[in-house]
C-alpha cells in the first residue's frame, strides 16, 4: 500500500497529457514483456495484441471487435513508433493546454482518434486501390494531430518554440504536416496517412465549433468527468458535510460565481488570441490561462 501510495502522491503533479503517455508506455511495457515471454517459451509470435487491440480495415472483424476503435490508438507494437509519438504528445499537449482544459483534451485526444478509426475503415471498404488490401491500424498519431490542428485552430499564429532554437507558428507546422499526409498517401502506409488526416480534421473542426461556443459533445459530459476522475489519484481524507446554507452571490454559490468569473475572464483571452495572436497576452493572462488549462 505505501508504495502505491507513492506513486499516487507522484501522479497527481503530472498533467493530463504526461499522464495519457504514462498510459501508453505502461501498454506499450505490457505487451512487449508478453510478447518477449511467449516467443521464448514457443519460439512463435504472439497474434493476440494484433487481433484484439489493434484496429482491423475488416468491417466483419471490427463488428466482432468493436473496442478496437478505443485501444488501437493506446498500442504502440515498436518502441521507435512509441518514442516519436510520446515526444510529439509532449509538445503538442503542452501547447493544447495553454488554451484549453483537462476535459477538452481527452475529447480532442479520443474522439480524434475515434473518428481517425472510422475514416480508416471507410477508407478500406470505398477506394479502388485499398479494397483488395488487408492491414491494422495502431498508435497515437491521429489522436495526437487531433490535438495539434485543435490549438491550431485557435491560435494559428503561436509559435512553437522547439529547444528555444526553432521558433514556427502552429499554422506552418500543421500545414506541413498536412502537405505530408497527402504527398505520401501513394508511397507509404496509406492507411496510417488517412488516419493522420482525420484526426487533424476532427480537432480542427472541433476546436473552431468549441470557439463559436458550440460543443456537439457536451451530452458525454458527465462520462468525460468519470473518466477524469480515474487519473486522479483518490484522497484518503473523508469528507465532512455541513447541513448550513450556502452564502449566495447575485444567487450563485460561491463556487459557481467563480467558475462563472473565470469562465468570462478566459473567454476574453481567447478572443483577443484569436484577434491579435498569443504573443499580444499580458503575462498575468498567459499565467491565468495556463492554470485555467491545467483545472
Amino acid at each position: 500500500m505505501e508504495f502505491i501510495d507513492r506513486i499516487n502522491r507522484k501522479l497527481i503533479n503530472f498533467t493530463i497529457f504526461e499522464k495519457f503517455i504514462i498510459a501508453n508506455c505502461v501498454v506499450f511495457a505490457i505487451i512487449s514483456i508478453t510478447n518477449a515471454l511467449y516467443f521464448l517459451f514457443t519460439d512463435s509470435h504472439l497474434v493476440f495484441f494484433r487481433n484484439y487491440f489493434a484496429l482491423s480495415d475488416d468491417i466483419g472483424k471490427f463488428a466482432l471487435r468493436p473496442w478496437t476503435i478505443f485501444t488501437y490508438f493506446f498500442t504502440h507494437f515498436t518502441f521507435r513508433h512509441l518514442f516519436f509519438n510520446i515526444i510529439a504528445l509532449y509538445f503538442f499537449g503542452r501547447i493544447f493546454m495553454v488554451f484549453y482544459s483537462r476535459k477538452q483534451f481527452v475529447k480532442h485526444y479520443i474522439y480524434g482518434g475515434i473518428f481517425a478509426g472510422i475514416i480508416f475503415i471507410i477508407s478500406y471498404n470505398l477506394f479502388p486501390a485499398l479494397i483488395e488490401k488487408t492491414t491494422v491500424l495502431v498508435g497515437a498519431s491521429a489522436s495526437i494531430f487531433s490535438v495539434l490542428f485543435g490549438a491550431t485552430a485557435i491560435s494559428p499564429n503561436y509559435t512553437f518554440n522547439l529547444f528555444g532554437v526553432f521558433r514556427v507558428p502552429l499554422w506552418v507546422i500543421s500545414s506541413l504536416y498536412t502537405l505530408l499526409f497527402i504527398s505520401t498517401l501513394p508511397y507509404a502506409n496509406v492507411g496510417g496517412e488517412l488516419s493522420h488526416l482525420g484526426g487533424a480534421f476532427f480537432g480542427y473542426f472541433y476546436s473552431l465549433q468549441l470557439n463559436k461556443g458550440k460543443d456537439f459533445s457536451k451530452s458525454f459530459d458527465s462520462f468525460w468527468d468519470n473518466f477524469i476522475s480515474w487519473f486522479k489519484p483518490k484522497s484518503k481524507l473523508k469528507t465532512v458535510h455541513r447541513t448550513s446554507k450556502k452564502k449566495t452571490y447575485a444567487g450563485k454559490t460561491r463556487e459557481e460565481f467563480h467558475t462563472y468569473n473565470d469562465q468570462k475572464k478566459i473567454d476574453l483571452i481567447l478572443d483577443k488570441i484569436s484577434k491579435s495572436g498569443y504573443e499580444s497576452l499580458t503575462a498575468e493572462e498567459k499565467e491565468f490561462l495556463f492554470k485555467a488549462g491545467k483545472k
